[in-house]
């Protein structure tokens, strides 16, 4: 069953964050600011319409092992990310 985005997350520790949203000039500095506003062990669930590749490599450059990077879904048209701060 695939995720759906409409939906708030209810887990505790999680926050949703949908990125088609938020204007593209604007997107991957509002991301690095949400995930620089979590504590360690708080999960970013992010939301997306493509698959962001480039957006993964710059946040496993900046972050390393500090966040962990695990797909919910991966469906076409719908992305969804969980991005962990552990450290």
């Amino acid at each position: 069953m695939a995720h759906d985005c409409s939906h708030p997350t209810t887990a505790a520790g999680v926050y949703p964050f949908d990125a088609r949203g938020v204007a593209k000039r604007f997107r991957h500095a509002a991301i690095f600011g949400a995930l620089e506003a979590l504590q360690p062990g708080e999960t970013m669930r992010f939301c997306n319409d493509h698959d962001p590749l480039p957006l993964l490599a710059q946040i496993n450059g900046h972050y390393g092992a500090g966040v962990k990077i695990a797909y919910v879904s991966r469906e076409p048209g719908e992305i969804v990310i969980d991005f962990q701060v552990t450290g």
